[in-house]
C-alpha cells in the first residue's frame, strides 16, 4: 500500500472516531436537555409528553397558594394568552418568586398540571429569559390581532 493510500486511511479513521465521540457525547446530553415552552404551545399539545421540559411566563396575580400539609405549592404561569398551573413539590421558592414576574419552571405535565421539579425567578427588575420575553410578546400579538402590539411587563413594586 503507498503512503498516500496510508495517509487517506488514517485520515478517515480519524474522521469516524471524531463522529462516534461526538454521536456519544450529543447522545450523553439529550437527557440533560430541556426544551422552553410558552403554556399556549402546552394547551396546543407542542409540549413533549412523559418527559421534561420547561415552561416560563408570568406568574399571575393572586394564584400563588401554599398546600394544607406544607408539601408544595400551585400558583398559574401565563402568557398573556393562555394559563397553565403548576404545582411545585418544594418548600422554598427562589427568593425573587413574585405574583406578576416572570418565572421558569421545569418538570412534567400530568393530567393537564405541569410538576415542577425546579422553579427559577428572574433576578432583576430588567431581565426576563429571552425566550419568556419573545413568547409574551408572540402570544399577545395573536391575543390582539396586531402584529405591533408589545406585551407591557408589571412595573416591579416599590420596596420599603
Amino acid at each position: 500500500m503507498k503512503a498516500r493510500h496510508q495517509r487517506i486511511l488514517l485520515i478517515a479513521a480519524g474522521l469516524c472516531a471524531l463522529a462516534l465521540i461526538a454521536a456519544l457525547v450529543l447522545y450523553a446530553l439529550s437527557d440533560n436537555l430541556s426544551a422552553f415552552y410558552t403554556p399556549t404551545e402546552v394547551r396546543a399539545g407542542k409540549a413533549p409528553q412523559n418527559r421534561i421540559f420547561r415552561i416560563g411566563g408570568l406568574v399571575e396575580t393572586g394564584s400563588v397558594k401554599r398546600q394544607p400539609d406544607g408539601a408544595g405549592i400551585r400558583f398559574t404561569v401565563t402568557d398573556g394568552a393562555q394559563a397553565l398551573t403548576v404545582h411545585y413539590n418544594g418548600i422554598i421558592l427562589p427568593d425573587l418568586f413574585r405574583e406578576g414576574r416572570g418565572a421558569v419552571a421545569q418538570g412534567k405535565l400530568e393530567n393537564g398540571i405541569f410538576v415542577a421539579t425546579e422553579v427559577l425567578a428572574k433576578h432583576d427588575e430588567n431581565y426576563m429569559p429571552p425566550e419568556v420575553a419573545q413568547a409574551l410578546e408572540k402570544s399577545h400579538r395573536e391575543g390582539t390581532n396586531d402584529p405591533d402590539a408589545r406585551t407591557r411587563v408589571p412595573p416591579r413594586p416599590s420596596q420599603p
